[in-house]
């Protein structure tokens, strides 16, 4: 096991990655991340190099400071060997703590599942479909609805994504949310009042989401103004223009679909290890409206 901590190193991964997209769109978006300031303090790892089979991302262990926390301890991870993959899982995530692996690969859940076992952790999964677009200038220009203002996210507006997130309400994924308003690109539509009805964020795996549109103000189309905006942000930061929607979530796989995005064929698994509380999982969402990611 090796951390990549060299910029010369990072920076060739990158390109490496990039070769090998759609199927590395996690890690090479956190990697991304990493070598533009790294604003999620994460770090690299890999079982070998300059040939490797599987790349890791991960916090930092400073980062990772609350046991408790899975939306910040969160794992990224792309492998082209799964036994080489079950090896780093095993050796790399610390299993005392709460924490969240994200990856697209077939096998990665049973191997979680495997390791968690033999520790005696908790696991919970959620799937996903990821949606792709693959030329983001091609998207029409977008006519406001004039009584609406364009914005990015504010810290102000972190208590409204809390309550409104389907796998928000406690102070943890408000402490997450934050981070990503601060960090990562966003945009929203704001009323007379500055309040936000509809928003899109992005997170530290260079993917669109959570987005949400207040219950009143849907089926005016706002959702494709915001997924037309932050697709066309993205590209032109030099990112991939993707997203994940829950399997279950049909309207927002009908709009990327209406927009040109292209569902990617592997599902995209979200595996929660709970070992710190030794309770059941907390990935259930909870009862909410509409909500893309």
């Amino acid at each position: 096991m090796l951390i990549l901590s060299c910029s010369s190193k990072l920076r060739l991964l990158e390109g490496t990655l990039r070769r090998g997209l759609p199927e590395t769109l996690l890690v090479h978006g956190a990697v991304m991340n990493i070598n533009r300031g790294n604003p999620a303090g994460q770090e690299v790892l890999v079982d070998s190099w300059p040939e490797f089979k599987v790349v890791l991302t991960r916090p930092r262990r400073e980062v990772a400071s609350d046991d408790s926390d899975f939306y910040t301890n969160t794992c990224a991870v792309h492998y082209r060997d799964l036994g080489a993959c079950r090896t780093l899982l095993g050796s790399a995530i610390n299993w005392d703590q709460a924490f969240c692996i994200h990856g697209f690969r077939d096998g990665l859940y049973e191997a979680s599942r495997d390791i968690a076992e033999t520790k005696g952790a908790k696991l919970d999964v959620l799937r996903y479909f990821t949606y792709l677009h693959s030329d983001p200038s091609s998207l029409p220009e977008i006519r406001l609805d004039p009584a609406l203002r364009l914005s990015p996210l504010d810290v102000s507006h972190v208590d409204l994504l809390n309550e409104t997130w389907l796998f928000g309400g406690n102070e943890r994924s408000r402490k997450y949310l934050a981070s990503l308003i601060r960090h990562f690109p966003s945009a929203c539509l704001l009323d007379a009042t500055g309040r936000p009805v509809s928003w899109t964020a992005s997170d530290a795996f260079g993917a669109m989401g959570p987005a949400y549109t207040l219950p009143q103000h849907r089926r005016c189309g706002y959702s494709m103004v915001l997924t037309n905006l932050m697709a066309k942000q993205l590209h032109a930061l030099g990112f991939p223009s993707y997203g994940n929607v829950r399997v279950e979530n049909f309207e927002p796989q009908k709009m990327l679909e209406r927009q040109g995005f292209q569902r990617q064929p592997n599902l995209c698994y979200f595996i929660l290890h709970n070992t710190a509380l030794n309770t059941d999982p907390t990935l259930t969402p909870r009862p909410a409206g509409e909500s893309p990611a």
